[in-house]
């Protein structure tokens, strides 16, 4: 598991936009002017391109190679070169937005830790790293785009990008264990007493939850400070962070109901509650 994004092509935004209809984070962007929407399509498209690198199965050789030709034709982009033809209507959306090629090296090197090794119970430094690269990254990308003042962006990218992929981590517990991959740091298994670290051993724990708990508090955590940042903008450019917040925040709350025990039902908003939340952050 890596990014939470929409399945998305990078031919076009249009041929992008069908795929995605499912997913909340469609749902977050459709109620973009066309011009931000259509921008947006394509930086997912790029997401979803090199995270499907790293998830694919296959030699990791073959996976850490397709990751640098992605980085190869990033530099080619920004350096003037010839633009890699996958990249071209990615281009015209950097020029467009002043993207920085910081944030696309990022994305990549946060799918490097998913394709280099299976990430099992990393410390909480290279966990919060992994947060910023895989999502935080891309959270700087889209406030560029959804036009959020520069004081606010960076703040915002920060604690919107963790908070969504915390969530996601809590989420995907038994997905991730099922292909050997362990997001929850060391340091909380240790607190909940689970010396275990081969992933399907640790997600049918007892004391599970308890591991979790600093998770789902630092998901909060972001979730509130991201909410004290969007107060302090206008409202047309925090539109779309906002029910992204909402959605991902009901989430939570509904994980932690559910609880850990197993066997844990994977957690879907039905679609009234994301109704409500578009009605509430999307169109009134």
């Amino acid at each position: 598991m890596t990014m939470s994004i929409p399945e998305t092509a990078l031919s076009s935004a249009r041929s992008a936009a069908p795929a995605a209809r499912s997913s909340s984070f469609y749902m977050a962007l459709r109620i973009l002017p066309a011009r931000q929407r259509e921008a947006m399509f394509q930086v997912y498209a790029f997401c979803r391109a090199v995270d499907d690198v790293a998830d694919r199965e296959g030699p990791r050789a073959e996976r850490l190679a397709d990751l640098a030709r992605w980085r190869q034709d990033v530099a080619a982009l920004y350096q003037g070169r010839d633009i890699p033809e996958r990249l071209l209507s990615l281009a015209s959306v950097i020029r467009s937005y002043a993207l920085e090629r910081e944030d696309f090296d990022a994305i990549i090197d946060g799918m490097l830790m998913d394709a280099e090794r299976d990430i099992r119970a990393p410390d909480w430094e290279t966990l919060d790293l992994y947060c910023d690269r895989v999502a935080s990254a891309v959270g700087r990308l889209s406030v560029r785009i959804f036009g959020v003042p520069p004081a606010q962006a960076r703040p915002l990218a920060h604690h919107l990008g963790r908070a969504l992929q915390l969530t996601n981590i809590l989420r995907d517990l038994d997905e991730d264990a099922a292909i050997g991959r362990l997001y929850l740091p060391r340091e909380a298994l240790e607190a909940a007493a689970i010396s275990e670290r081969e992933p399907r051993a640790v997600v049918m724990h007892a004391n599970l939850a308890q591991a979790c708990a600093p998770l789902i508090q630092r998901a909060r955590d972001h979730f509130e400070k991201a909410a004290c940042v969007m107060d302090a903008c206008q409202r047309a450019a925090v539109r779309s962070p906002r029910l992204m917040a909402a959605v991902y925040a009901q989430i939570l709350d509904r994980i932690e109901q559910r609880g850990f025990a197993p066997p844990r039902p994977r957690i879907r908003l039905g679609k009234t509650r994301l109704l409500l939340s578009l009605l509430r952050h999307g169109v009134v």
